[in-house]
């Protein structure tokens, strides 16, 4: 990935003529050790967006490969789909994996906003 980053970040620049960095920050990687991380993973993935509030802002997901019959064929899903009964299975178990994540968001938010009273 930072291979990747690098030579698209070098292009870009070379392209527009201008220098610097375009990425905030260190790329993040962690490493996927269950099945059940796997699907968790691929959840927030797919809903990413919803996850921080992109609805109005434009953005590509793969919730469409992955919920629609028909797809392009850019992701390979059936590691995740092959899991469920059928693929409104799989959606409802990313709507309520999105539940659960945008409670614990709330929950982090909640937590930091009293330490930030105590200092």
């Amino acid at each position: 990935m930072k291979r990747l980053g690098g030579g698209y970040t070098k292009h870009f620049n070379f392209k527009h003529k201008r220098s610097g960095v375009l990425f905030q920050g260190k790329f993040k990687a962690n490493h996927i050790d269950s099945n059940e991380y796997l699907l968790h993973a691929s959840a927030y993935v797919n809903l990413n967006g919803l996850v921080h509030k992109l609805k109005n802002k434009q953005f590509y997901s793969s919730w469409e490969e992955f919920v629609n019959k028909y797809s392009k064929g850019a992701c390979k899903k059936d590691i995740i789909l092959d899991q469920f009964k059928d693929v409104n299975e799989y959606r409802m178990f990313a709507q309520d994996a999105l539940k659960n994540i945008l409670a614990r968001k709330e929950l982090l938010k909640e937590m930091e906003d009293l330490l930030a009273l105590e200092n």
